[in-house]
């Protein structure tokens, strides 16, 4: 197998959208240089000056892939913050540049067909590693290393596993909700079927929504219905043989209130065709933007119980609640830092050839949260039994 290729300590960071924030003033410390690639060199140099980066990175303009290609060198680190269905055409230009890859995003299909040739070469693809998904991973394989410690990995058990996050207004309006990111993806995503176990059983909700349920955190009541595909995670996160399911549902959660402000719009996801969905999405995104002004929220919620039958349950949770502030949104910082966090793990040769995710065991994991806390990522954890 071909040997890790040393980091060469240059970041290329690719797009400077909403998610992109402190991690990278972050890097801009650690790594020996740091390109911010956007649309015109222009639009690069303004990114940097408003997050206070001008002259500590150096702003490109990424015109064409061939551009990036010929500024790569052997074991630089790209970086990244394109839509996810590019992803796939940027890692295939780090393979043949032998760059290392990161991002925030699911592992798409498109995405692991080039990670084996990334691994032959030496290199390290680095994905799911910002908040949801990223962050959520964290919290969950801590609590699974947590409660297999506490009830034993051999111990007959049932568990109830849940992961809920939403970015949502600081200051709650009648919609309950502002676009942060492109309305049709919003809706996009409502309109896909979600998956998950629920008593014991698999659970297909045509309509999500219409599997919303209250939940109460830190005494507050938010909504939360699932999202995507839950069932292939209880493999991804390796909880014990032992341990039967009862539970397993990751989601989405929004501010209380939600589902009946939302009606109108999913009478037109229920009933509407591709071309009235997208003109609801810029109607949508007309009358609830988020402006300069408005800050936003980020809460990630992610609990496990565990029963062994003999009625002490074992039970933990991490709550994360940040609020954006007028230098960053919540959710720039908790997008951005775990990612950075991950490049430092690439730049300093602690990660292998091959695909990671943001963490694989509960070890892992406590290490990535303890570093998070000391880069002042603040979150919660509640154990009970």
């Amino acid at each position: 197998m071909t040997d890790r290729v040393p980091a060469s300590g240059t970041v290329h960071w690719i797009g400077a959208g909403l998610s992109t924030g402190s991690g990278l003033a972050g890097l801009c410390r650690t790594a020996g240089r740091v390109l911010l690639w956007h649309r015109t060199e222009d639009r690069a140099a303004e990114a940097l000056a408003g997050l206070g980066l001008t002259g500590r990175a150096e702003p490109r303009a990424l015109t064409d892939p061939a551009v990036l290609a010929a500024a790569l060198e052997p074991g630089d680190v790209v970086v990244s913050m394109l839509p996810a269905p590019e992803h796939a055409g940027l890692l295939a230009v780090c393979v043949r540049a032998r760059a290392h890859f990161a991002c925030s995003s699911y592992v798409s299909p498109e995405l692991s067909a080039h990670a084996e040739a990334a691994r032959a070469a030496g290199l390290v693809v680095l994905t799911e590693t910002g908040l949801d998904p990223g962050v959520d991973h964290l919290f969950a394989h801590s609590l699974i290393g947590r409660a297999r410690a506490r009830v034993g990995e051999h111990t007959p058990a049932s568990y109830r596993l849940t992961s809920y996050c939403g970015g949502v207004p600081a200051v709650p309006n009648d919609f309950r909700y502002r676009f942060s990111w492109a309305p049709l993806g919003v809706l996009g995503a409502l309109r896909s079927p979600a998956r998950y176990l629920e008593d014991g059983a698999e659970v297909t909700a045509d309509r999500p929504w219409e599997a919303t349920r209250p939940l109460v955190l830190d005494g507050e009541t938010f909504e939360a219905y699932p999202n995507r595909d839950s069932v292939p995670f209880v493999a991804q996160y390796g909880l014990p043989a032992a341990w039967t399911p009862r539970t397993f549902v990751r989601g989405t959660l929004r501010l209380d209130g939600w589902l009946k402000a939302w009606e109108p719009v999913f009478e037109e996801l229920t009933t509407g065709d591709d071309e009235r969905i997208a003109a609801l999405a810029r109607r949508l995104a007309a009358a609830h933007p988020t402006t300069d002004a408005d800050r936003d929220r980020v809460v990630l919620s992610v609990s496990l119980t565990v029963d062994p039958g003999e009625g002490r349950p074992w039970t933990g949770a991490y709550l994360l609640d940040l609020t954006g502030d007028a230098e960053e949104s919540a959710m720039a910082r908790c997008v951005s830092r775990p990612l950075a966090l991950g490049v430092r793990h690439i730049l300093d040769g602690s990660l292998r050839a091959g695909l990671h995710r943001a963490a694989g065991t509960a070890q892992r994991a406590d290490r990535w949260l303890a570093e998070l806390a000391d880069d002042g990522l603040e979150f919660t954890l509640t154990l009970g039994q």
